[in-house]
């Protein structure tokens, strides 16, 4: 009835642990990969903030310091009730913060590898290099965790179109989906209720919070697609300000 699209660009490994330590414990295993080359980092004011700030950086080598890319700072929109913590590169620290689960509003907070982009469009970005899949009208990515592939793209059968699918289907009609660039939060694999379709997408207005992906204007959100590198190994963290404060420097951030 439907095909799984598989696209990703290596496999992500839960550190298990990393369980029990506290934010204040020294955590080697946390922190951006060694091979990353390229990191997008937003700090939000708070755990319930639906604000952010995102900017891009770039090193040479796995001890050169990060170098910042873009000539400012720009914002972006979270969840509408602020983050959680997310299942990404490793397991979250052992602390009071919510847990990122499925239509909780909150986006995922952590380190995360990125998949592959999609969007509505023939063709990505001019200059992309980053993987592409075109979404057409029989693509879905699966929010339920009661079905099969939960938390995956599937493309269904025109001629056996599921009943679920309207209520899943990635092509809605509007702006806001022109470009999905995959933010890998619980997956490889995934755990169901644990949060799912994460993404970078365009934002639907300035003020306007999602329902847990980051969204930003447009033109930012291309110029981000265009710079990112598959050799790079690119990865995304999303930190409230006191924890990135906290876990900078354990963490090799910027």
């Amino acid at each position: 009835m439907w095909e799984t699209v598989k696209n990703h660009g290596g496999k992500r490994v839960f550190l298990s642990a990393v369980i029990g330590l506290s934010l204040t414990s020294s955590v080697a295993l946390c922190q951006v990969p060694d091979e990353s080359r390229q990191l997008l980092l937003a700090v939000a004011p708070d755990w319930n903030s639906q604000h952010a700030t995102l900017q891009g950086f770039q090193r040479d080598g796995e001890n050169e310091p990060w170098r910042a890319v873009f000539r400012t700072d720009w914002p972006v929109l979270l969840g509408r009730n602020g983050l959680a913590w997310g299942r990404g590169v490793f397991s979250p620290p052992d602390d009071k913060q919510p847990r990122k689960t499925e239509k909780d509003g909150r986006a995922p907070a952590g380190i995360f590898s990125l998949g592959p982009l999609h969007g509505y469009a023939t063709a990505a970005p001019q200059g992309t290099r980053w993987s592409y899949i075109q979404v057409g009208p029989y693509d879905a990515w699966i929010d339920d965790p009661r079905l099969p592939h939960y938390n995956e793209h599937v493309r269904v059968n025109p001629r056996q179109i599921p009943d679920w699918f309207e209520s899943q289907k990635m092509r809605l009609g509007d702006n806001a989906y022109k470009w999905l660039l995959e933010i890998r939060h619980n997956t490889d694999p995934a755990r169901p209720g644990s949060g799912s379709a994460i993404f970078f997408h365009v934002r639907r207005g300035p003020d306007r919070p999602t329902a847990g992906c980051t969204s930003m204007a447009l033109e930012d959100l291309e110029r981000v697609i265009v710079w990112l590198r598959p050799e790079a190994r690119p990865h995304y963290v999303l930190l409230p300000r006191e924890v990135y404060e906290k876990l900078r420097i354990e963490w090799k951030l910027p």
